[in-house]
């Protein structure tokens, strides 16, 4: 791991420093910096997310935290004795530092797979309907006549757009959460 005071982190983060810093952190298992001011924090998590390309999540329970957050791609917040600024700023929000394993292992496992899924649905219902519509134009001669009532693709989208997904997300699990817990590994796939 590496561990970088706030002090000496301005100088990391010049220009000059900057892909030498980089380098460095690719090689850590783990990178904490201590003491560092919220400028320090979101433009750190700025240059980790366009210089290296990679996803951020940040951490925070704080209002010195809220800039790392917003920066970051998905922010978590932290509610507790600091207040609620890095709650209200976050994506998502814990009341303790623990639950963050089962929200990245579990929930954020879960929620990939049903959004996924929810992508290839909506194509597909969409598809189904074009082709209808297609098909009908060779019946009529193409000659625009509309197959439905607007009231009729009204509630056709409302009923398959609604439902459908709610059913999903409440009952889809594909990995039960004491498995996914156990095998850290399933997040990668």
């Amino acid at each position: 791991g590496l561990v970088i005071d706030g002090r000496n982190l301005e100088h990391v983060l010049h220009d000059s420093l900057q892909n030498i810093f980089l380098e460095l952190t690719e090689k850590c298992r783990a990178v904490v910096c201590c003491q560092a001011t919220p400028l320090q924090k979101s433009v750190l998590v700025r240059l980790v997310r366009n210089k290296l390309k990679a996803m951020t999540l940040a951490v925070g329970d704080g209002a010195n935290d809220v800039s790392m957050i917003q920066v970051a791609d998905t922010g978590v917040g932290i509610s507790g004795q600091e207040g609620m600024q890095a709650v209200m700023a976050s994506d998502f929000a814990i009341s303790q530092f623990r639950h963050l394993r089962k929200l990245l292992l579990v929930h954020g496992h879960w929620c990939y797979t049903r959004l996924t899924n929810m992508v290839l649905y909506f194509f597909y219902k969409n598809v189904a309907y074009v082709n209808l519509l297609f098909w009908y134009q060779f019946f009529c001669g193409f000659s625009g006549t509309s197959m439905t009532d607007y009231w009729i693709l009204i509630l056709f989208n409302l009923l398959f757009t609604s439902v459908p997904p709610i059913i999903y997300g409440i009952l889809d699990k594909d990995v039960s959460a004491e498995m996914l817990l156990q095998l850290p590994q399933l997040y990668t796939m």
